[in-house]
């Protein structure tokens, strides 16, 4: 390939990227107004729009004079709204990640187990009534269940420079399988208020987010996913596979231990307040490949926006798809991620021309 071709397809990638983004934060501009005024208590665009700019201290005749409706936003909408944003962001770019340190388009935090075992290491810390760190206590143990899987399926499905994709997927299914007994364990031993949360890390919900959990998540995913996008380069280097990777100056084994604890960070934290979502990793980033080929410091911010837009919709759609009822959020994107994940795997496998 020529350098002139090289600089067309980088520039046609360019504009491809400067339009997702440009899509992306439309719509999560559009989101976030329309999730924070539709519910059971209606409030117009305007009005949110309105108290958003009086917050910042700009008066305007939109702000809603009624006490009710700009306390239902700032208490209960947006800490909601920007939750959605920051899991949805954090499981696309875990996914991405994934997918550049295992080679494969079917590496996803769900799929192989990560979420499960982020989650038992939650419900663990419930359970058992554990307060070591306070308030962050059932975040660590979050992260600590996520890298304990993440390094499990790393040592397991890595053979030979390479990520067998059985391997891969019969890994997920005896992590989640042994992470749902855990829970069920956990569920068995624990006291009410114990079971209800355990029941929540598993079916997934962004209800009841507060500002104090908004700031962890925000704090913890900004962090790691600065850290993944600086990667970008060597994730780069890395899918012209690892010796050619390490001749050219990547330290692959130290990337890859790095990469598994910016991926146990990015799933914990979002699983240990809002539960079990899955395929948010695995449908953005694939779906954001297709549109703007392997180059991964634009795979990575597009998928960080693409994971807000998908899981900020996917909220919306669960408070209004039923009247007065707040559906499983995780329910939806397994519904979604589902038939995709089915599509993906035939598509894999007739390109491979097998199980490979």
């Amino acid at each position: 390939m020529t350098n002139a071709t090289q600089s067309t397809l980088g520039r046609r990638s360019a504009g491809r990227g400067a339009i997702v983004i440009i899509a992306a934060v439309i719509l999560v501009i559009v989101g976030i107004v329309l999730s924070a005024g539709l519910g059971q208590l209606s409030i117009g665009p305007t009005e949110v729009v309105g108290s958003v700019l009086r917050r910042l201290g700009i008066a305007n005749a939109w702000a809603p004079t009624d006490e009710l409706l700009d306390r239902t936003l700032w208490q209960i909408r947006f800490p909601r709204v920007i939750m959605s944003l920051l899991v949805g962001a954090a499981l696309a770019v875990a996914g991405a990640v994934m997918q550049a340190i295992f080679g494969n388009p079917l590496a996803e935090p769900g799929v192989v187990g990560v979420s499960s075992g982020a989650a038992l290491g939650a419900s663990a810390s419930i359970t058992l009534g554990i307060t070591a760190f306070g308030g962050w206590t059932i975040a660590v143990f979050a992260f600590l269940g996520g890298l304990a899987a993440t390094f499990i399926v790393y040592l397991t499905a890595r053979a030979q420079g390479r990520t067998e994709i059985v391997t891969l997927l019969l890994t997920g299914v005896a992590i989640n399988a042994f992470a749902g007994a855990g829970l069920a364990l956990f569920t068995f031993i624990g006291d009410t208020a114990s079971r209800e949360q355990i029941v929540f890390w598993q079916l997934g919900s962004l209800n009841g987010s507060r500002w104090n959990e908004v700031g962890i998540v925000a704090v913890v995913a900004a962090v790691a996913a600065f850290v993944a996008i600086l990667l970008a380069q060597q994730y780069d280097l890395l899918s012209l596979g690892d010796r050619t990777a390490a001749h050219l100056g990547v330290r692959v084994e130290r990337l890859r231990i790095v990469s598994i604890v910016l991926v146990a960070l990015l799933t914990g934290v979002g699983v240990a307040f809002v539960g079990v979502i899955s395929f948010v990793g695995l449908v953005v980033p694939h779906l954001m490949r297709m549109i703007l080929g392997p180059a991964h410091r634009l795979l990575l911010v597009c998928s960080l926006l693409g994971g807000a837009v998908l899981l900020i919709y996917a909220d919306l759609l669960a408070r209004t798809l039923v009247d007065g009822a707040d559906l499983p959020i995780g329910m939806l994107t397994s519904l979604v991620g589902g038939p995709f994940f089915f599509w993906l795997i035939r598509r894999n496998r007739r390109r491979s021309g097998g199980w490979a």
